[in-house]
């Protein structure tokens, strides 16, 4: 039985971002990434100079991760990390079986990995110089086009300025994306809903689309909510 790396599953809860924001979903987060972004809130998956691995990383079945997504009664599920795609090839059975169970699938990923995964929508979500790493390490134009082509893929970058606003615009131009979206970084309410406030004119401007964190703005930064 195919065994998967799970930091946590939980739900019935929202999707809270996205073109999906506000569907009742279930969340299977994925252990471990490839990247080390500044504002993540999700380190608890891979930051082990702050968090224990042996208390945070579970070897699960797909059979075992599957029977707790039935039990929520839900036709969407998220799947998140961490990278999900460092663990591509053992999803492939964890997202036929929800295919087979009628529930639409969607993979949130940082885009350095092209995608092999018949997902129902990818949340592609490119870093900007913002998240603290090296171009090199965060931008993988092959990799975004790859995810472009599947015709399946939204683009979700974290803003935490106007400004910022040029360099998604040369990323977008340079990989010749689509389906724009355009997200305030924050784990708080009040900053959330003041860098939407910030940006909404520039993005509407821009013919993209301005997405909210809802679980923040309705449970703050609280963890399997």
């Amino acid at each position: 039985m195919t065994a998967l790396t799970v930091n946590e599953v939980f739900g019935p809860t929202i999707q809270g971002e996205g073109p999906s924001a506000g569907h009742r979903a279930g969340f299977v987060r994925l252990g471990r990434c490839n990247l080390e972004c500044s504002f993540c809130d999700s380190k608890f998956s891979w930051e082990w100079s702050q968090f224990d691995p042996a208390v945070e990383l579970h070897e699960r079945s797909t059979a075992d991760v599957l029977a707790q997504l039935d039990a929520m009664d839900v036709d969407l599920i998220v799947i998140t990390g961490g990278e999900p795609l460092l663990q591509q090839r053992a999803l492939g059975t964890l997202v036929e079986a929800c295919h087979r169970r009628g529930w639409r699938t969607e993979v949130e990923t940082n885009g350095t990995i092209a995608p092999a995964l018949p997902v129902t929508q990818w949340n592609v979500s490119p870093k900007l110089a913002n998240a603290g790493m090296t171009h090199e390490r965060r931008h993988r134009p092959d990799a975004l086009r790859a995810f472009e082509a599947t015709g399946r893929a939204v683009f979700k970058f974290v803003v935490t300025d106007p400004a910022e606003l040029d360099e998604v615009q040369a990323i977008v131009e340079e990989c010749r994306l689509t389906d724009i979206w355009i997200m305030p970084e924050g784990t708080d309410a009040s900053v959330i809903t003041a860098g939407m406030a910030r940006l909404a004119g520039d993005v509407i401007s821009r013919g993209w689309h301005l997405t909210p964190r809802l679980q923040i703005l309705i449970w703050g930064d609280r963890r399997g909510v």
